[in-house]
């Protein structure tokens, strides 16, 4: 009888992304039809193998003051603590409050589709998020901070050669701390990730890029901890403007 292998495994995994990810690029003719075939891929992924805690999804992102970001493809949210979550006909809309980690979901990547996945980061970035202390068994947590929002972008294939070079991070570089994005996979051949410490981009050629991605992202989502506590009468006060919430 065949023993199992941990690293067959990963690698099941991720020939099964590339593989899918292929067929979309090269059988499907129309560029939306292959852009939501992406999309879809990359959602089931992390809806697959992100821990319950988290919840991933299509969505745009609204906050307390009524202002909303720019529709994004993958949105990956708390649905532990936080209870706010408008649903209509498969079109999400979520409380920046829950969010953890926001990316867009290409085919293939270049500086123009870098520039426009900054720019859908920076969208949710810009979002005001409220915070309330935390009543506990002996007295009250202070309010947490509002944690860091992880961008990225999750593709195929890229228009460069090299796909991780000198031209993709210029690209990556051409941003500030609001637009900047985190991470990224080019499932064909590799990913990135900012490094805060040393301020600078790592990029890692790697035989199973999607399994590497899933991983790196599930270790920065446990160093976020837990979203803040939402105050939801921030957004009940617009339900009518003589509702008293006090």
């Amino acid at each position: 009888m065949p023993e199992w292998s941990l690293a067959k495994l990963l690698e099941g995994m991720h020939n099964d992304i590339q593989q899918r990810l292929s067929t979309a690029r090269t059988v499907l003719a129309h560029p939306g039809t292959k852009g939501d075939a992406s999309e879809k891929i990359w959602l089931e992924l992390l809806q697959k193998y992100l821990p319950q805690r988290y919840q991933a999804d299509s969505a745009h992102v609204v906050d307390s003051k009524g202002k909303f970001s720019d529709q994004i493809d993958v949105v990956i949210f708390d649905r532990q603590y936080s209870p706010f979550i408008f649903d209509f006909e498969g079109k999400k809309i979520v409380p920046a409050e829950s969010v953890y980690a926001v990316f867009e979901a290409k085919q293939t990547i270049d500086a123009g589709l870098v520039k426009y996945a900054q720019e859908k980061v920076a969208s949710v970035r810009a979002l005001h998020r409220t915070s309330l202390p935390i009543p506990h068994a002996g007295g009250t947590y202070p309010a947490k901070p509002p944690i860091h929002v992880l961008g990225g972008i999750l593709t195929f294939e890229s228009e460069w050669k090299p796909a991780l070079g000198e031209s993709l991070l210029k690209a990556l570089n051409a941003s500030d701390e609001t637009s900047r994005l985190n991470l990224g996979c080019v499932a064909a051949h590799g990913i990135f990730s900012y490094q805060d410490a040393t301020k600078s981009y790592d990029f890692i050629p790697e035989n199973r890029p999607a399994t590497s991605l899933l991983f790196e992202l599930i270790s920065r989502l446990q160093n976020s901890a837990t979203v803040p506590m939402i105050d939801i009468k921030a957004y009940a006060a617009w339900l009518a403007p003589e509702i008293d919430l006090k």
